[in-house]
């Protein structure tokens, strides 16, 4: 009996958690993903057709997931932490990229952060609804009940949120563990009735498909694409496990299972044409149907779990970029950032997946919402790959710009087939991308506004020596700290102070916050302390966007940096103005009230700096925009 290596236990343990949160989405897809490929033209069950689908499955799964994410795009981590985000954000540090080109790099990663949320909202839609279709193979009398079941599920995983998944979130792994066994199973079952169904892993079957019904087949391109949904996922989710687990639970695991699973519902096809109603469910003996209904629902809601961690912390990401206004959200896990609630989202996601479900009733037809924008954040992922590798000058990354560049053909192949699905519901997603596109640039463009008008109001530090010369300025015992987003001269809060209170405290810190292009920073480095005379340290903190600024315990931490002030009892005062919409030229109206709105709905700077309440100093104002 040989012994385990050191660690291997460990390595064994990280790559089963790996399969609950990484591949819950893309594990679920054979629930639908088949069915859908003959459903969305009408295709004949025939032997040519059954192969030549099954080849276009296999060879989307090597090429889109296995050389492009697996193989490629995973070795292009920003810290150790992966997403449309943290791509975009890589390629922004290229110097070499012009003012056009950051702009046009920022927009592209910002529009595919938009359709992200489209998946969020679909993915619980369609795998949960998916799921409990097999009620109607067990039980044909339920199949009314299929619907109101599952808005029932979808109800309750959206309010367990806010109770995070770190109880649950344990178990994920060993359940998907069961969930692709038993895909691998059943799929072999399946194939040892047809064994001769294997052969369709040779693209020659692909090929044959294409050049007998052209039109046909780049209509079934569109489901096939279903089956490899999850791919974004692969890298949106790097820095939960790393490369390493990723990697081996995917070609030890997951992709074998996945495999088997679709070439066994192929074989059943071959044998029972009918079988199309609902292929995965018919793989089961009937027996196995219920105990097999059961298994989907549990892995449908955890690969909604998945997506929806995915989409609170992109959130999360996107607030410390600036692209969206504060909202309140809430830390699952003191041991993990990753694990955030954001609750305005929740609910929002919630109300639209509820109405998919009861829009569309079924989920071949929501699966003609599912794809457009995926489609579209995968080839994303493609150009901004390219563009990062197009200045390495290593044989490796050169060759592998050369593969991605014939992946992009296979990436537009999906986005133009899944174009198709517009008329017959691909419109959904690409009308929420949309719109989240237009408030993130509404947002964007209002902040740079309001924060030019703030400027305004700001002084120097010469100023404030003048200013306390000709006036009657008292000096107070403690300390206060000002939050301004500045890093020179005087912030508006401390000038408004001087104005309406005559008083400065003998220790006073201006501390601007600023979030970097990288998920985390290294304590020792965060930190920029300046004495600028008077009793005034400037202190400007850096974070990853991936942290949750918490000022106090920052402070804490700035004292072992160097800054002279214990700030244990510290005064903190924040800006709160109140913005006025006028007609000033350079902004349309319409933009002016939805910036308007979203100010007012947001989370106050105190709270999302984590300020307790005792020590916090509002000072206030308007700002014209």
């Amino acid at each position: 009996m040989t012994r385990s290596s050191p660690g291997s236990e460990s390595r064994l343990a990280i790559t089963i958690a790996a399969l609950g949160i990484v591949f819950g989405d893309i594990g679920t897809s054979p629930l639908y993903a088949l069915r859908a490929c003959f459903e969305a033209a009408a295709v004949p069950i025939e032997r040519a057709s059954v192969f030549g689908v099954l080849s276009l499955i296999f060879w989307a799964l090597a090429l889109v997931i296995t050389l492009k994410y697996i193989s490629i795009v995973l070795r292009a981590d920003n810290e150790g932490e992966g997403g449309v985000l943290a791509l975009m954000t890589l390629v922004l540090k290229d110097d070499k990229l012009s003012r056009r080109g950051t702009a046009a790099v920022g927009l592209i990663g910002l529009s595919g952060c938009a359709l992200f949320y489209g998946d969020g909202v679909i993915t619980p839609a369609v795998t949960v609804l998916g799921a409990l279709e097999g009620l109607a193979v067990a039980a044909p009398t339920l199949k009314n009940a299929v619907v109101p079941t599952t808005i029932v599920i979808l109800l309750w995983l959206f309010k367990l949120q806010r109770r995070g998944t770190g109880a649950i979130g344990t178990m994920f792994g060993p359940f998907m563990l069961i969930w692709f066994a038993t895909l691998a199973l059943l799929g072999a079952r399946s194939i040892l009735s047809h064994p001769d169904v294997l052969a369709a892993a040779s693209p020659f079957y692909a090929i044959a498909f294409f050049t007998a019904h052209p039109g046909l087949a780049f209509i079934v391109m569109g489901a096939v694409f279903l089956a490899v949904t999850g791919g974004e996922a692969l890298y949106t989710d790097l820095g939960h496990f790393g490369r390493t687990p990723i990697t081996r639970a995917w070609f030890a695991i997951v992709w074998p299972s996945l495999l088997l699973n679709y070439f066994g519902q192929g074989a059943l096809l071959l044998s029972e044409p009918t079988a199309i109603a609902n292929p995965f469910y018919l793989l089961a003996p009937s027996w196995g149907v219920v105990p097999l209904l059961l298994l989907a629902t549990g892995a449908s809601v955890i690969a909604s779990q998945a997506v929806l961690s995915g989409v609170f912390a992109i959130t999360q990401q996107c607030q410390h970029l600036g692209f969206i206004p504060r909202l309140r959200t809430h830390h699952a896990s003191s041991q993990s950032f990753a694990q955030v609630y954001v609750p305005a989202v929740n609910w929002i996601i919630c109300a639209a997946a509820v109405g998919l479900v009861i829009g569309f009733q079924s989920s071949s037809a929501i699966t003609n919402a599912y794809g457009v924008g995926v489609s579209i954040t995968m080839l994303i992922d493609s150009v901004l790959m390219i563009l990062l590798l197009r200045s390495e000058r290593e044989t490796a990354w050169r060759t592998s710009t050369v593969l991605l560049a014939i992946v992009v053909l296979l990436d537009l192949t999906f986005v133009s087939a899944n174009l198709l699905k517009i008329p017959s519901g691909g419109w959904f997603p690409l009308a929420f991308g949309l719109a989240l596109l237009g408030l993130m640039r509404t947002w964007q463009a209002g902040r740079v506004r309001v924060t030019h008008r703030m400027h305004r109001e700001e002084r120097t530090v010469a100023w404030l020596g003048q200013y306390m010369q000709s006036r009657s300025i008292a000096r107070v015992p403690g300390v206060a700290v000002f939050l301004t987003s500045s890093i020179t001269g005087i912030p508006r809060t401390l000038v408004r102070n001087l104005n309406a209170n005559g008083v400065l405290h003998e220790s006073t810190l201006l501390v601007t916050v600023r979030t970097e292009r990288v998920p985390r920073f290294m304590r020792g480095s965060r930190f920029k302390i300046e004495d600028v005379g008077l009793g005034l340290h400037r202190v400007i903190i850096r974070i990853g966007f991936m942290e949750q600024p918490d000022v106090p315990r920052l402070l804490q931490e700035a004292r072992r940096a160097g800054l002279p002030v214990r700030t244990e009892d510290a005064i903190y005062f924040v800006g709160h103005d109140e913005l006025v919409v006028t007609d000033s030229p350079g902004m349309l109206r319409w933009r002016k009230l939805i910036i308007l709105f979203l100010s007012n709905n947001s989370q106050f700077a105190g709270a999302s700096f984590g300020i307790p309440p005792s020590h916090l100093m509002e000072v206030g104002g308007q700002v014209e925009i």
